[in-house]
């Protein structure tokens, strides 16, 4: 069996780092973990090709060769993804479709897609594979429980293009023991983590450590401290591994900000060379924790715990929401505000968002203010629900936070200040000793994106005198830190183009709802009382 895995385009996002990327020469920020895990499940005696779409297109060479096209991706990738199935269908071949999209909107493919493998695949896969060995033309192949990671297979990451990726993605553990309202990774992973075995982890990165992999690992688990014992054990057994190989990786992942209350975990991480660490913060608002019962962020004050993190060596990354229920006006002004007062230079801002199956989702539902179907879920688009205030006010309180966070002084402030504090970390401060290995060679891409950031940011933008100033002081005070500092400083590069384009459709697709407000009132007058109650 001849099996073409393809992996979607993503349209541009918070995350997709398009100039950033370029600087330093690569296309993708992450590789299609699923998919290769995919591949390693499934028959080896199958032959694949993978094309990532974000790399490149599909040649009629690699469709006229696959006996059997597989597509898997995310809610964002929706468009592409349908793109590509039809291309298939039109090219007579057999299609399956899996992954967190195809598990979540399964009957809006039906019509689609042949073979419909849903949940995880260490479970459905098999069943695919039967159904295709008897011969059946269609089928949905669903799970009904959760699979044992540690039986998963090491991902196929030498169908990979190496040299096309910024970072890395591995998987330690699925599901997260939190009930976050908004959430869809407890619905489609559920709320008991489960972890492989820091064995099976480590014989995964010595895998792409052979393969020549020297850049980050980016720990792709949505909550990765969500079973804390089985972390420590794997961190137990990774430090030493990391020494002895000469800490050829730098690791970064996700988690929840209950981090904060666990110092020996927090030391574990750092001394396995974790930089970095992307927290849900969400809003600073308790009562809207609450209401979206985010209890885990409202147990200790939100900014000193993020203060703890960093000043523990580990940089932080954050996302925030802005649109819960019974929200006071200015939530997006305050989310700015305590991102300038934490110094977190990467904030994720978006409006929120109903996810499939979520206990949102069904809330909304019951109270019959979902609009639509699955949409587009970006920070591009408007909310896909009604909120309990203006969606004018929501949306220019995110349009205006959107634009002061990725202000290029405001950035390159926080971006300094948040270096500083990581310079005076322990494990920063006072490194332990490393065994000497080789020296890595600079990469000619790297010279020329300091070039091109010293270019911009040191020359021709007005923050310039401020760009150098930082860098001296970075020069005297943290100076392990500056190759970090200095790539931190280049991702402005994509959110000065972004936030430009988050701007332009946000008020673009406010224009068409405020038309069509107006269209509708002017054909269906609304009595005072039908208004006061929509809006209770």
């Amino acid at each position: 069996m001849k099996a073409l895995l393809i992996y979607p385009l993503f349209p541009k996002s918070f995350w997709s780092f398009e100039k950033a990327l370029e600087l330093v020469g690569r296309k993708a920020l992450l590789p299609p973990l699923g998919l290769i895990t995919v591949a390693a499940i499934l028959p080896q005696d199958w032959e694949f090709k993978l094309v990532d779409r974000n790399l490149a297109s599909v040649t009629e060479a690699e469709w006229e060769w696959a006996d059997i096209v597989i597509l898997s991706g995310m809610i964002v990738q929706q468009g592409d993804m349908i793109g590509q199935i039809r291309e298939a269908k039109q090219r007579g071949k057999k299609v399956a479709i899996g992954g967190p999209y195809a598990t979540s909107f399964y009957k809006e493919l039906q019509g689609e897609a042949d073979y419909l493998v849903l949940d995880e695949g260490e479970i459905t896969l098999p069943m695919f594979v039967e159904a295709l060995e008897k011969g059946e033309e269609s089928g949905i192949f669903r799970a009904t429980e959760k699979p044992d990671v540690s039986t998963t297979p090491i991902p196929r990451y030498d169908l990979l293009d190496l040299s096309a990726y910024s970072e890395m993605s591995v998987q330690f553990s699925r599901g997260c023991p939190f009930q976050c309202e908004f959430c869809d990774i407890i619905v489609l992973y559920g709320r008991k983590p489960r972890t492989k075995t820091p064995q099976q982890l480590i014989a995964e990165l010595e895998y792409l450590y052979n393969l020549g992999w020297r850049r980050t690992i980016f720990l792709v688990d949505d909550n990765f401290i969500g079973n804390k014992r089985n972390v420590k054990l794997l961190l137990k057994e990774l430090q030493p591994w990391m020494e002895e190989k000469g800490y050829p990786f730098t690791f970064g992942t996700e988690a929840s900000v209950d981090l904060a209350q666990d110092q020996e975990l927090m030391d574990l991480m750092t001394a396995c060379n974790f930089g970095t660490v992307f927290l849900g913060i969400e809003t600073p608002d308790e009562d809207s924790l609450a209401v979206t019962k985010k209890f885990q962020n409202t147990r200790d004050p939100l900014s000193e715990s993020v203060h703890k993190i960093i000043s523990s060596g580990l940089r932080v990354m954050a996302g925030f929401i802005v649109g819960f229920d019974g929200e006071k006006a200015g939530a997006g002004y305050r989310v700015v505000e305590f991102a300038e007062k934490t110094s977190i230079p990467l904030a994720l801002f978006s409006m929120l968002q109903a996810l499939p199956d979520t206990a949102l989702w069904h809330r909304l539902e019951k109270e019959g203010r979902l609009i639509g179907g699955s949409g587009d879920v970006n920070q591009t688009t408007l909310m896909n629900f009604i909120p309990t205030r203006p969606v004018e006010e929501i949306a220019q309180e995110f349009i205006d936070g959107f634009w002061a966070l990725y202000d290029p002084q405001n950035y390159l402030d926080r971006t300094y200040r948040h270096y500083r504090i990581l310079g005076e970390a322990p494990c920063h401060k006072y490194p332990k000793p490393r065994k000497k290995k080789a020296k890595k060679k600079i990469e000619l891409a790297t010279i020329k994106a300091l070039f091109i950031i010293f270019w911009r940011q040191g020359i021709l933008r007005k923050t310039r005198s401020t760009f150098w100033y930082y860098l001296w002081e970075m020069f005297l005070h943290n100076r392990r830190g500056i190759p970090s500092y200095l790539t931190v400083c280049a991702q402005i590069e994509h959110f000065l183009e972004y936030r430009q384009i988050v701007k332009e459709q946000i008020e673009e697709q406010l224009a068409v709802y405020q038309e069509t407000i107006r269209q509708n009132e002017a054909e269906i007058p609304v009595k005072d009382s039908e208004i006061s109650a929509i809006a209770s």
